[in-house]
């Protein structure tokens, strides 16, 4: 099976084409494609979501060079930029097909960052900042205290978004991906995006007796600092689930009563995990 699109012209694709297609992005997802890398998995959904990795990867299968173009609508206020993607064939040259995407620094994740700390919340005028309100479980909520982002500090993080959901747009839509990949992960609903219903993630504790790696001489090891509290790897993972569905450090330690992550006793960091992920 060749890996380079056909492109048929005044025709349409045979049955035997199609199903080739398809059969090689599965073989591909299979062989090539790792989960969370290229491809992840939203809880409340049943198809994978496509991330740029596995759009670019799909693109080098089916030999296509994909050339971005990129228009400026920003204002003195907003950083936007509209993005069009057009992919040919490598071998032919034609045009296989055009992706959109656009990003606006007046989204809510990018227009809105945490207080680092109350001292800058309290210095800050009254109009560039917010207390948000966000759902914790069991239909309780919890408060986010949160400063207004300059511009100009997100405008290369926003036209490298629009140009990741316009490759994702242009792979869906080209090699008619959609029916094996879900819709982009940025354009699900909060409550998708936030985890749905969350599933137990379990890490393991530590075993008394598990050998130690070995390190050079004068290099810290990353551990609790505490004993019976999770350590530095530990904190890092819960972290990045925090990140990922906007919720705030500040709020998990209030939930757990702790003066800071690092002291989450290791029995509690499977429930601290389905916190961080919950609707």
């Amino acid at each position: 099976m060749s890996g380079e699109l056909v492109v048929q012209q005044g025709g349409a694709l045979s049955l035997g084409q199609i199903r080739d297609r398809v059969n090689l992005i599965q073989q591909v997802m299979r062989s090539v494609m790792k989960e969370k890398t290229h491809y992840d998995t939203i809880p409340g959904t049943d198809k994978p979501t496509l991330l740029k990795a596995g759009a670019e990867v799909l693109a080098t299968t089916f030999q296509i060079a994909v050339d971005p173009e990129v228009h400026d609508l920003s204002t003195p206020e907003e950083v936007r930029y509209r993005v069009r993607v057009v992919g040919r064939s490598q071998a032919s040259g034609i045009t296989v097909g055009v992706g959109i995407g656009e990003c606006s620094s007046n989204e809510e994740k990018y227009k809105w960052r945490r207080m680092v700390c109350q001292e800058e919340f309290d210095g800050t005028d009254e109009t560039r900042r917010r207390v948000k309100y966000a759902r914790g479980r069991n239909d309780s909520h919890y408060t986010i205290k949160q400063i207004r982002t300059e511009p100009a500090d997100v405008a290369n993080t926003i036209l490298k978004m629009a140009k990741k959901r316009a490759l994702v747009d242009f792979t869906l839509t080209a090699l008619a991906a959609s029916d094996i990949f879900a819709q982009d992960f940025e354009d699900m609903p909060e409550e998708l995006r936030e985890g749905g219903e969350p599933k137990k993630e379990e890490i393991k504790q530590p075993k008394a007796m598990e050998k130690k790696e070995v390190r050079p001489e004068g290099k810290p090891e990353p551990g609790p600092s505490t004993p019976g509290t999770i350590n530095a790897t530990q904190a890092k993972i819960i972290r990045k689930k925090l990140e990922h569905s906007g919720k705030d450090e500040d709020a998990l330690c209030q939930h757990f009563k702790i003066e800071s992550l690092e002291k989450l006793p290791m029995s509690s960091i499977n429930e601290a995990l389905a916190w961080s992920t919950a609707a």
